[in-house]
């Protein structure tokens, strides 16, 4: 009897989750508390893997399990928690409806902020008048009035203080403290305290209703300015979204072409259709130029200053701006897949991807609220119960004013209450903090950073990268498409065995069909020239860096390298040997052409070096990087080609599975890789590189796994990329030894530190004055950047 063994569980294999992004645009957040707030309350839910938020470009990015939660479903419970939300579409950063709303919640942000700060302005006008009055010892009629200034101090928080008050409530509420609640807490403890004195003169209280007023007209001030300032910041990634057109020219499609054309949206361009550019217009998607000749203006994409000649044949890119002809194209890339869309949404990526030295402070901006509202209890505790008894002169040191008997006017006195000496250093403890400073100091350093560097060209992949490229200690370069041009062109054909050059480039010619290549497209060009009919080929096979296999008439073709040719066992000959070297030492490169194992000639191509090339080396080495070659060529065309550019490391005929593991060597001996290439077989080294860079025109997968693209396709910009990682990075310790040194050196002024020995301490207007000042001096510190940068 045979014994059957039973059928696989498949419900116990274990499959890897399928991970998804989604980005969420929200609202309400005023500080680095915030922030992390928002975090927590995402990363609590079943399914998400990680959020990570960005304060100033307020915007979530949600990688969470398919099927275990709707990114629907985060936003509606961050907005039940007082930050509304809504789920941002992959398209909705190039359609101009969007970017409409985008703009018009920006510009009701501002209009509400202005007419808020109005208001607090004119009621701390009059609140000042009635203020000074008292001061000078002459009162002016009315505005010393009593009631006056409680009506003022009430309109100002339930008028241009109310959302403050009410979102720094909503927030205690739910557990996340924010800025908001501490500017309450403050205004609110001024307010009733005075009040109290109000209603019960007998308690001899002081009457203190111009400090919410002035409190909240400085801490209103602070964010309009703070606002307009972050709005600045964020200037070149609305400069790169502007350039998309909302409307296209449509001829319609090659075989329906209506010389005439029409108007239609730019989002329902399809691809294939032709589209008319008049002068001056913007180029609505990427395409082919199929009529006409103008330049072009690419400068925002690229930074590339002169204008572009475009004809027929030459690509065109989208946001691009077309000069002095009209152009006809051919669309190709619409949408979210266009240069321009992809760029965008790098640039959106990189300002959300946080920088790990932004992962501390916001850790501790989490706890910060927190810890001041504890810092102004045990403030107020100290001085209530023991302060005032240790040093008992300290209650005269303040001017403070008393309500006379009819409680219509205020006098002088001398002596404050111990009560309210200790409640008025508790409110400046309060109001004095300020996590925005802390939570702004990065990322909008970080904004402009990455603004500035694709305004350059340069697309900076996250604020991670910009921050560990100034860290970089070895630049590893490609050698084909990197120092070269990419462009090699056949130079001779060596032939053998009978065989002349117009049949081994018919041959040559056809194997390279099938694949994809600057030596292929080099070959193919080659046997254009020369009117050459390629023959019918079969069974391509590639393998990168090293050759290609085809079968052509039943033989088996091999066209590669010469470790390509030792691999199949194909005869090499010593006899042409030294005229091989000659070749080899002149920096040209050789490819081998074997028919059914059998070599019957070699291709000679040479690529020109990139007029930069060794300038950029040098520039690197001045900068006391070490500079690597990393190729698959033969040495000897190596070394020719990094003696050229001033490169003494190299390694040469390396696979591109060996490539890694030269990374990884250097890796581990310490250093801080770059790599930098532009093929299929540079990806894997790319991304095992600490920092993985491109040149625009590479391979699609060289691009995307590239953390920094050089969009001018110029190696110049490699340093370029290096100075604005160090100034960005010096910006953003700049701002974080403000921040942490303002809060570390005002939270004790303000709790009274100088007040025994020296008769100091701040009222609560001032301590909110300096908090707003505070965030407005880390923002414009980090706008100074751009200023840096184009001087330097």
């Amino acid at each position: 009897m045979v014994q059957l063994s039973p059928p696989p569980d498949t419900n116990n294999v274990i499959t890897d989750p399928v991970l998804i992004t989604a980005t969420l645009d929200v609202q309400g957040m005023k500080c680095a508390g915030c922030v992390s707030a928002v975090e927590r309350q995402l990363t609590q839910n079943q399914g998400v893997v990680s959020a990570c938020v960005n304060l100033v470009t307020e915007v979530a990015v949600v990688k969470y399990q398919e099927g275990e939660i709707e990114p629907q479903t985060l936003a509606e419970k961050l907005t039940t928690r007082g930050f509304p939300s809504q789920v941002r579409s992959s398209a909705d950063s190039f359609r101009a409806s969007a970017r409409l709303t985008a703009a018009q919640r920006h510009q009701q942000a501002e209009r509400e902020q202005i007419w808020g700060l109005s208001v607090a302005a004119i009621l701390l006008f009059f609140s000042a008048i009635g203020h000074w009055g008292h001061i000078s010892g002459q009162p002016v009629p009315y505005l010393s009035n009593i009631w006056f200034h409680w009506a003022l101090a009430t309109l100002a928080l339930l008028v241009p203080g109310r959302h403050l008050i009410v979102d720094g409530w909503r927030s205690l509420r739910h557990g996340m403290p924010n800025m908001n609640t501490l500017v309450g807490l403050g205004t609110c403890s001024a307010y009733f305290t005075s009040f109290v004195a109000l209603l019960f003169p007998n308690l001899g209280w002081e009457c203190f209703f111009d400090e919410p007023v002035m409190l909240l007209g400085f801490i209103l001030l602070g964010r309009t300015l703070e606002g307009k300032a972050r709005h600045r910041a964020s200037a070149a990634l609305e400069a790169l979204v502007s350039l998309q057109p909302a409307i296209a020219y449509l001829l319609g499609k090659p075989d329906q072409i209506d010389q005439s054309g029409i108007e239609i949206p730019v989002e329902q361009v399809r691809v294939g259709e032709w589209l008319k550019i008049l002068p001056g217009e913007k180029i609505p998607v990427d395409g082919i130029v199929t009529a006409g000749a103008s330049t072009v203006d690419e400068s925002l994409l690229t930074g590339e200053s002169l204008p572009v000649l475009k004809q027929v044949g030459h690509n065109a890119i989208a946001g691009t701006i077309n000069q002095s002809g009209v152009l006809v194209i051919e669309a190709t890339r619409i949408g979210e897949d266009t240069t321009l869309a992809q760029i965008i949404a790098s640039v959106e990526e990189a300002q959300t991807r946080k920088a790990p030295i932004q992962q501390l402070a916001d850790t501790v901006a989490g706890y910060f609220a927190y810890g001041v509202m504890a810092i102004a209890l045990m403030t107020f505790g100290f001085w209530e119960f023991l302060g005032t008894r240790l040093f008992p002169a300290v209650l005269t040191v303040s001017m403070g004013h008393h309500l006379t008997e009819n409680m219509t006017e205020m006098e002088p006195m001398m002596a404050m209450n111990p009560t309210l000496l200790s409640l008025k250093l508790a409110i400046a403890v309060l109001v004095i903090a300020c996590p925005c400073a802390l939570g702004l100091a990065t990322p909008t350093a970080i904004l402009v950073g990455t603004g500035i560097g694709a305004e350059q060209g340069l697309l900076i992949k996250g604020g991670d990268i910009l921050e560990k490229t100034q860290q970089l200690t070895t630049i590893v370069f490609d050698k084909t498409g990197t120092l070269t041009r990419g462009h090699p062109q056949v130079t001779d054909c060596l032939t053998f065995n009978g065989w002349d050059q117009t049949q081994l480039l018919q041959l040559a010619a056809t194997v390279e069909q099938g694949t994809n290549h600057p030596l292929a497209a080099a070959i193919l060009e080659a046997a254009k020239l020369k009117e050459i009919r390629l023959l019918e080929a079969q069974n391509f096979y590639t393998e990168p860096g090293l050759g290609v296999k085809a079968q052509v008439n039943d033989q088996i073709l091999l066209l590669g390298n010469e470790i390509w040719m030792i691999q199949h066992q194909v005869e090499m000959s010593s006899d042409y040997q030294p005229q091989l070297n000659v070749l080899l030492q002149s920096g040209k490169t050789l490819v081998y052409v074997a028919l059914n194992d059998q070599l019957i000639g070699i291709l000679v191509l040479q690529d020109q070096l990139r007029p930069d090339a060794q300038r950029t080396v040098q520039r690197l080495q001045d900068l006391g990087l070490e500079t690597v070659l990393l190729t698959g060529d033969q040495s000897l065309v190596a070394s020719a080609i990094a003696e050229q550019v001033g490169i003494k490391q190299i390694f040469s005929q390396v696979q591109p599975a060996q490539k890694v593991a030269k990374i990884q060597a250097l890796q581990s001996s310490g250093k801080t890789v770059a790599m930098i290439g532009d093929g299929i077989n540079d990806a894997p080294a790319l991304a095992q590189a600490d920092i993985g860079i491109s040149l625009r025109g590479a391979t699609e997968v060289a691009m995307e796994t590239a953390d920094i693209v050089l969009m001018r396709s110029q190696l110049s910009d490699i340093v370029a990329a290096i100075d604005l990682s160090t100034a960005t990075v010096k910006k953003i310790q700049q701002n974080l030894i403000y921040a942490l040194g303002y809060n570390i050196v005002a939270i004790p002024i303000a709790a009274g530190v100088l007040l025994p020995h020296w008769g100091f301490f701040l009222s609560p207007a001032i301590a909110g004055g300096l908090m707003a000042l505070s965030s407005i001096i880390v923002v414009t510190n980090s706008l100074a950047l751009r200023r840096q940068i184009v001087n330097s």
